[in-house]
């Protein structure tokens, strides 16, 4: 039996949550504030979390960012806030899903047996990434040089790049990029531009000619992870 923490202030919403998830075989664990939900992923370590981000006690950003601290644990955001600006920062923060209020029952419960699946299957690779003179380690989301100069990566720049170790040396499309990383519903591919911009700038020894993070001009993107990438170089398109 799969738990479910929800962090929601809203009474009636709590009641349907609580409805729809028990009714389809999941324990559920309620709360309505930024700290008591913290301190509930922590005290019951759920297999996804639910959360708000207007809280009465702060925003449930500070949720997101303080589970991130210390667990991968699925996390959708279900909030009437539907601006772009509010979406990304909570990617950013590390949210898996993002569903704008009022929401149908039936899809949120199939997004969250979807996150669930993922995280479930171990989708995420583990070990760690060598890209010429940068070591990423995907298991605890850690980046240095070789020189053991730390380099920071955000939560939003590490599951871009974990979708396309998972599918390493072949093309994934903008589309599937945007829906694995950003949710199915999200359909603007500049801020992919943009992440795929800072990423090369991080870990390419040269960004505007980069060798392991290509472009597939009208496609997508590719990851060349093969160390014989460093012998050649490839134009940005």
């Amino acid at each position: 039996m799969h738990v479910v923490l929800v962090v929601e202030d809203d009474t009636a919403i709590r009641e349907v949550l609580r409805m729809l998830f028990e009714t389809n075989g999941f324990r559920v664990v309620i709360t309505d504030t930024a700290v008591r939900g913290e301190q509930s992923a922590r005290l019951y370590r759920p297999d996804a979390v639910i959360v708000d981000l207007g809280l009465p006690d702060g925003d449930g950003m500070k949720v997101i960012r303080a589970i991130r601290e210390w667990s991968s644990m699925p996390i959708l955001v279900l909030s009437a806030r539907g601006g772009e600006a509010e979406r990304v920062a909570a990617f950013e923060r590390g949210a898996d899903d993002y569903m704008i209020k009022p929401f149908s029952a039936p899809e949120l419960l199939a997004r969250v047996r979807a996150i669930l699946r993922r995280h479930v299957r171990g989708e995420l690779p583990m070990g760690v990434l060598q890209l010429g003179g940068v070591s990423v380690d995907l298991g605890k989301r850690e980046t240095q040089h070789n020189d053991g100069r730390r380099l920071r990566l955000t939560p939003l720049e590490h599951r871009i790049l974990e979708t396309l170790v998972r599918h390493a040396d072949r093309t994934v499309t903008r589309e599937s990029l945007l829906k694995e990383v950003w949710g199915p519903q999200w359909q603007d591919s500049r801020a992919l531009r943009v992440y795929i911009g800072s990423l090369r700038r991080k870990l390419e020894v040269n960004p505007t000619r980069p060798r392991h993070i290509l472009t597939e001009p009208g496609i997508g993107y590719r990851l060349i992870i093969d160390a014989a990438a460093d012998e050649e170089s490839f134009p940005v398109v």
